[in-house]
């Protein structure tokens, strides 16, 4: 019998950006607490379009999260990302970003639940080994906050993704000026092939929380 990997529940605290949560699997339409943020610099400064920031993996996150059993929400996160972004206040139809994932280094906590999730009923990382975000438009909706309108690539399938993106703070730190984004955003996970157990279990809509640090 073919066993839900998420019934195989394992507790573990996963650093993230210094904020230890529980990992557990995918997730949908939480709304979790906000995660701890630091900001040191005011938020704005432009940036010249034909520069950008790339992302910092070791200080960058991104965590999926689903409702399992429709009880409770389940955690893990991607340890491998790379890309590039750039925010200009002062010219937001210049900003772009420009972010993929590596499926295969996704993480739970709970190894039988990751092989599962790498498999043909999730991400399939064999055939699919990269998921992206790359935007297509920007529009400034408040101070520090932008209407994103871009791709969203995940099994090799890519569908229209509007995202609202925060710009977190900008420093300098000892080699050159440093810039962070967030965003969490919702997306339904059968719209991209994964169908196991929908409506069976486990949600379709899936949450993603990207906090992107990027330096020059």
């Amino acid at each position: 019998m073919k066993m839900c990997p998420l019934c195989v529940v394992s507790v573990a605290g996963l650093s993230i950006a210094g904020v230890a949560f529980v990992a557990g699997h995918l997730t949908a339409g939480a709304s979790p607490a906000p995660l701890a943020a630091v900001t040191i610099a005011a938020s704005g400064a432009a940036v010249s379009a034909d520069e950008g920031f790339k992302v910092d993996a070791v200080h960058s996150t991104a965590i999926f999260g689903i409702k399992h059993m429709a009880v409770a929400y389940n955690y893990g996160r991607f340890d491998k990302l790379e890309g590039k972004f750039n925010i200009d206040a002062a010219k937001p139809e210049s900003s772009s970003i420009d972010v993929t994932i590596d499926t295969d280094s996704i993480n739970t906590a709970n190894s039988k639940r990751d092989g599962h999730l790498k498999s043909g009923d999730f991400f399939s990382v064999k055939e699919f080994p990269k998921a992206t975000f790359k935007s297509k438009s920007f529009k400034k909706t408040s101070e520090g906050k932008y209407e994103v309108a871009g791709d969203l690539t995940i099994r090799g399938q890519t569908k229209p993704m509007t995202v609202t993106v925060e710009d977190t703070g900008r420093a300098t730190g000892q080699k050159g000026e440093v810039a962070g984004i967030r965003s969490i955003f919702t997306f339904k996970r059968s719209e991209f092939g994964m169908n196991y157990m929908v409506g069976k279990g486990l949600a379709d809509e899936v949450e993603m929380i990207i906090s992107l640090e990027g330096g020059k």
